[in-house]
């Protein structure tokens, strides 16, 4: 048995409650490079503790649809941003907390040209590309200590198109 979860557009505004967007979308703060280029400025809020912030490379293998949720995970001592290095779409699962667990989750797919950002301490899927070759920057908190939280679904979803 399993819960479906339809895939909907990621849009700033629903994935708001779980972090950021990130896109060369909406206002330029200002052009730079003698005018070639435009800056959009500071589309991320990165929240770290007890530790620093890092760039990491993460490559994934492509999953395919439907994709089977049993598990989610959060980072409680820092926020977690995905920028991919293509522009092929991914899958990102969020979910509210509940008294230390994830609530019901929420399903999207990027656009192209789409990162996102988690909030420190959301819940989310694991990284989930639907194509190869699945490469992504991530920035997210390096430091020591426990910073990763899991909760294994007594009834998977079963994210659909």
């Amino acid at each position: 048995m399993t819960i479906e979860l339809k895939l909907q557009p990621l849009t700033p505004e629903a994935f708001a409650p779980f972090g950021d967007v990130i896109q060369a979308a909406g206002e330029v703060d200002k052009y730079i490079n003698q005018g070639k280029c435009a800056r959009y400025h500071d589309r991320a809020e990165l929240d770290f503790q007890d530790g620093r912030s890092g760039i990491s490379v993460f490559q994934s293998e492509a999953f395919s649809l439907p994709i089977t949720l049993d598990m989610m995970e959060r980072h409680p001592e820092g926020s977690q941003a995905f920028l991919p290095f293509s522009e092929k779409p991914f899958v990102v699962v969020v979910a509210p907390d509940e008294d230390g667990k994830p609530g019901h989750p929420i399903a999207f797919i990027t656009a192209p040209g789409q990162g996102v950002n988690y909030h420190r301490n959301t819940w989310h899927g694991v990284l989930t590309p639907l194509h190869d070759p699945g490469l992504f920057a991530v920035v997210d908190r390096i430091g020591t200590g426990p910073n990763l939280q899991e909760h294994w679904f007594e009834v998977p979803y079963l994210i659909v198109e």
